[in-house]
């Protein structure tokens, strides 16, 4: 088989939504901090939503994103969480998908933290090949159609490499 053909973990990302800065922003960023061993960035609203109260710059979330082995390494511990099952429908037509976890608990090696209480996170994880960096080169070209990854793809990857059930929509 063609090297350029292997599908490999480009990125995992854990984010957690807080609805504004605060006590809970702080708490997010810690969980973050020690589910990944990474230092966690705050996210913030681009758009004003008067009904809301969001402003532009107002920080809305917390998230910290691995790659390649170190998000290998976490995507197992985070899989464990959900028993090695993944519903088909959570995957998207390009091959990333993306979960949620209701409680951090349910992660291996974390331990309930009074100060931090009781948070769920969500999980997205991207999916590449080798050459997919070209579609950040100043949009010189794009990644062929022939290069893509489909979802039925990824769903194989998964299976064969992390021991995923998918779970069918019906």
């Amino acid at each position: 088989m063609n090297p350029m053909r292997n599908i490999r973990i480009g990125k995992v990302t854990l984010n957690i939504g807080v609805g504004g800065p605060g006590e809970n922003m702080e708490k997010a960023l810690k969980l973050l901090k020690a589910i990944s061993g990474a230092k966690p960035v705050q996210t913030t609203a681009s758009d004003r939503i008067p009904g809301w109260g969001v402003r532009p710059g107002l920080p809305l979330g917390a998230k910290v994103t691995l790659r390649y082995q170190k998000g290998e390494q976490l995507l197992k511990r985070l899989l464990v969480a959900l028993e090695n099952k993944i519903p088909e429908k959570k995957f998207d037509k390009f091959g990333n998908f993306s979960f949620g976890i209701k409680e951090y608990l349910e992660i291996n090696e974390m331990n309930y933290d009074a100060e931090i209480g009781i948070i769920g996170l969500e999980v997205a994880v991207t999916l590449e090949r080798p050459g997919f960096n070209i579609k950040h080169k100043r949009n010189i070209a794009q990644v062929g159609k022939k290069h893509r990854i489909s979802k039925e793809e990824a769903i194989k990857f998964m299976q064969d490499n992390y021991e995923v059930k998918i779970i069918s929509n019906d």
